[in-house]
């Protein structure tokens, strides 16, 4: 059982919250985790996969939570929205700490009725598929204890020149097989696209199904497809729309049905200062590498190591595993990415409160030229004084210093100390 690097602040969030919600996509080890509290702390696990609490959840909600006491864990809650409102009542007659662990597979945050519900009385932790720091033999709890790659990128303490040797080829290898615990633990090939297949199926056909409340979805699979094989690149609505041949207005609720379930996971653009022209479009991401991958038809490994795809794929793959760090990390930043009018980008951008900015570019070379941080130059100069840090992440072997507060790092660097 893999140690996952949310755990100390779910801990926390339990120990003075009276309602805890995990929120990410199927097969991320939401279940599990769940599971795992429970048995710790002696608690009632309830899931809404059971048709029987599933249908006494939908009927009666307020008799399902009626007189629980110490903690109940409630799986797959978004099954049944009239449950919070039923949580909300018994929280306010008894507001400690600890009552209900939720987890839910859609994003409360793009369904206010049920995040309104609970206003002021939860905390909603992300929980994404696993991190390669969580996948490696290192032991993660140390990097919940001490600076994750993300605290040490806007830390005041010195970085120093160091080497992390590379390995091209088992890089793509994290890639292709993303983080989803189940697929990480198939053989790469025919039996890990038999999983991504099912998966695929599953998530379209239950879950978007279920959101959406219609059964003429008959497109998300293709538009899917598309949005995969545009990975890294600005989403255009309008190109999108000509290529599918879905109007604009089904095209943005197809999205944000696959944003609410987690697969789409744009990132949105950064602008320091609205006097300036910065691009607004945001850029696509999916959830997971591996998925990514797979409905591209990026899954040889060795191909990928010598082909143009592998540049916006490792660039989608860094950006997922910064996010990752982020959601275990005290660092409270917000991912962005940055484009300029001229064109000058940076992959992604990281702002703290104070609107302290750290820049991080992905380059899918073993070697860098001054060139290569011509964006994040651009980025400095925009934040000016806020200017935190910038770094190149790449496949070479050495941490060096290219000029006052720009870096250049192995990728490696985001799950191995150097």
């Amino acid at each position: 059982m893999y140690r996952r690097l949310i755990l100390r602040k779910l801990d926390a969030a339990l120990g003075d919250s009276r309602v805890v919600l995990l929120n990410g996509a199927r097969q991320t080890g939401k279940s599990t985790l769940a599971r795992q509290v429970t048995a710790q702390r002696g608690g009632q696990y309830l899931t809404l996969d059971d048709p029987g609490i599933l249908s006494l959840a939908r009927s009666d909600p307020a008799a399902l939570v009626r007189g629980t006491g110490g903690l109940v864990v409630i799986d797959e809650v978004q099954l049944a929205p009239a449950l919070f409102s039923a949580i909300k009542r018994v929280v306010d007659v008894d507001p400690s700490p600890g009552r209900f662990l939720l987890t839910g597979s859609a994003n409360v945050f793009l369904l206010p009725r049920l995040s309104e519900s609970l206003a002021g009385r939860i905390e909603i932790l992300p929980l994404s598929p696993l991190a390669q720091l969580e996948l490696s033999s290192a032991d993660p709890a140390s990097g919940q204890e001490g600076e994750n790659w993300t605290d040490a990128l806007f830390s005041a303490r010195p970085w120093q020149a160091a080497t992390l040797p590379p390995d091209r080829l088992a890089i793509c290898r994290q890639v292709i097989a993303g983080g989803f615990p189940e697929a990480v633990a198939r053989k790469p090939g025919e039996r890990r696209d038999a999983w991504f297949r099912g998966y695929v199926t599953s998530i379209l056909q239950r879950d978007v199904r279920d959101l959406a409340n219609i059964d003429g979805l008959t497109e998300l699979p293709r538009l899917l497809g598309l949005l995969a094989a545009r990975a890294g690149a600005l989403m255009n609505i309008a190109e999108l729309s000509r290529t599918t041949g879905l109007p604009h207005t089904t095209l943005r609720r197809y999205l944000a049905l696959l944003e609410a379930t987690f697969i789409l996971q744009p990132l949105p653009a950064w602008s320091g200062n609205s006097t300036k022209r910065f691009v607004k479009s945001p850029k696509l991401h999916l959830l997971d590498t591996g998925l990514t991958a797979h409905l591209r038809g990026d899954t040889d490994a060795n191909v990928l190591a010598l082909s143009h795809n592998l540049g916006p794929m490792l660039e989608s793959f860094a950006v997922q595993e910064v996010r990752k760090l982020l959601a275990s990390s005290p660092t409270a930043a917000t991912p962005y990415h940055f484009r300029s009018a001229a064109g000058k980008e940076v992959d992604l951008v990281l702002e703290k409160p104070g609107q302290i900015v750290a820049g991080i570019e992905v380059k899918a070379s073993a070697r860098l030229a001054p060139g290569d941080f011509s964006g994040l130059r651009t980025l400095a100069e925009a934040a000016g004084d806020k200017f935190a840090r910038g770094v190149v992440l790449y496949l070479g072997e050495q941490r060096l210093q290219f000029a006052e507060n720009l870096w250049a790092e192995p990728i490696g660097a985001l799950w191995n100390a150097v």
